[in-house]
């Protein structure tokens, strides 16, 4: 449920933007509800202070996170018997809080979550959380499991134009549809998150869906959109630039990392001109509306009855195909355009996970090169007959023949996890796209079938002419 107070310019900017949420209600969860409103009073359950936190409150860093080997963070991991999050399901409602006037205001997200497992407290619960909230989760997430090779989904975009124009105002039909347009995409995004089986078991992931007074995060402005795409390429290029060159000996990953390059490529492409379809609709109900109301007024200054009578029926069909434009728009939109723009940052993700494994096999050459040198100091003090130093050489040729080892495990833990993850990945795609191609054709062939009586309708109408 969409609740909007505000004036539309036109009617087919209200229509549309009913639409716009009528079908992203059930573009993911069918249990998703919506409610957009104007809170004054700021009553809402978690207040946000205007001013600045106290520093002891604020997310730790990356660097102040980073474990230092996966055995370390498997430690730290807390037990859970968990094998399936199918029980879980997640709606997001979201709320206008305006805590102040203008520039002051921001966006609030009702997250509620509905579980029978037995990790959480109760089985029904909420909480409030700021975009920067969502930010803050997917810092977390891949400071720890990134080092497992884990695919983290990425968090939607972040649109400093966008918010502008919501704290300015809601007069502006677009500032509805990005509000809209945010809520489905954080919502898509918690659902990607509590349906991965390790990310659920996280305690950040917890914490984040039941923890009401949630630290505020900070210094999240990289991690979204063009700054999330910035890190990527950042990471790619390092590994790009790597001094020992990896040579492959599983082509698996390097023809996996082919595919993805080139189905990244194919979906950048393609999402382009989905969003120009979707501008076309938009394009086409406006000039349809104005059709349906020129021959609305020819037919009333028309003196013969009949064609009268048959040019306002001609009208009222061209009304209803206004209608048919906008529902085909919003299918565009909320069923391949917001599909295709989701995949593509998981694409990216899906690159981070091999850029991992490369990261890891770098460090594993590099423990051996540095192995090998200790080993040569060590066979010049031999000769050199430095007694007082060998033990000393020895320790440390005993300390780097551990970290080969740790980093040899490392590496294949992470190919491992990898592989899992790619094939996991894979199979959530191809189960995603079937379900919104079937939806996008059932869409299609009801307004077909609706445009077809419509004509059907009116042919008697104009064979009536005399």
């Amino acid at each position: 449920m969409l609740l909007v107070t505000k004036k539309f310019h036109n009617k087919s900017e209200f229509e549309f933007m009913k639409l716009f949420a009528a079908r992203n209600d059930s573009f993911l969860s069918a249990d998703a509800n919506v409610e957009l409103s104007t809170d004054k009073s700021g009553s809402s359950a978690r207040k946000e202070p205007s001013g600045p936190r106290h520093a002891s409150s604020f997310t730790p860093s990356p660097a102040a996170m980073q474990p230092t080997s996966l055995e370390q963070v498997q430690a730290t991991a807390e037990p859970n018997p968990l094998k399936t999050c199918e029980n879980l399901s997640t709606n997001c409602v979201m709320f206008l809080s305006s805590l102040g006037d203008g520039m002051n205001a921001y966006v609030a997200y009702k997250v509620s979550t509905r579980t029978s497992l037995p990790m959480f407290r109760s089985k029904v619960f909420s909480v409030r959380r700021r975009f920067s909230d969502f930010l803050g989760l997917y810092e977390k997430l891949s400071v720890k499991q990134s080092l497992h090779g884990c695919i983290i989904p990425p968090p939607p975009e972040k649109s400093v134009v966008g918010m502008t124009k919501v704290k300015v105002g809601m007069d502006d039909p677009s500032s509805v549809e990005f509000v809209e347009r945010r809520r489905a995409a954080l919502e898509r995004y918690l659902q990607r998150v509590v349906s991965h089986p390790s990310l659920l078991q996280d305690p950040d992931v917890r914490e984040f869906l039941e923890r009401e007074d949630l630290p505020r995060a900070v210094n999240t402005q990289a991690l979204s959109g063009a700054g999330f795409l910035k890190m990527i390429n950042k990471a790619s290029d390092a590994v790009n630039k790597m001094t020992i060159k990896m040579n492959e000996s599983d082509t698996w990953f390097e023809d996996k990392f082919q595919e993805v390059e080139n189905e990244e490529q194919q979906l950048r492409k393609l999402h382009v001109v989905v969003d120009s379809l979707v501008n076309h609709r938009k394009e086409l109900c406006g000039n349809t509306a104005v059709f349906a109301k020129s021959l609305a007024m020819l037919g009333n200054s028309e003196d013969n009855t009949a064609l009268s009578r048959a040019l306002s029926q001609l009208a009222e069909v061209e009304d209803k195909m206004e209608q048919l434009h906008q529902e085909q728009a919003a299918s565009d939109f909320f069923i391949f355009a917001e599909l295709l723009g989701d995949y593509i940052r998981l694409l990216g993700a899906v690159r981070g996970c091999f850029d991992q494994r490369m990261r890891a096999w770098q460090r594993w050459q590099e423990a051996q090169s540095t192995l090998q040198k200790k080993r040569e100091a060590e066979a010049k003090l031999l000769w050199a007959n430095k007694p007082d130093k060998l033990q000393q050489a020895k320790e440390e040729i005993t300390e780097w023949e551990a970290r080969v080892t740790q980093y040899e495990r490392d590496f294949d833990r992470i190919g491992m996890t990898v592989r899992k993850e790619v094939l996991r990945f894979e199979k959530e795609k191809a189960k995603d796209f079937k379900s919104q191609i079937i939806k996008y054709l059932e869409a299609m062939l009801q307004s077909q079938q609706r445009l077809i009586k419509f004509w059907e309708a009116f042919l008697p109408e104009a064979k009536a002419i005399a």
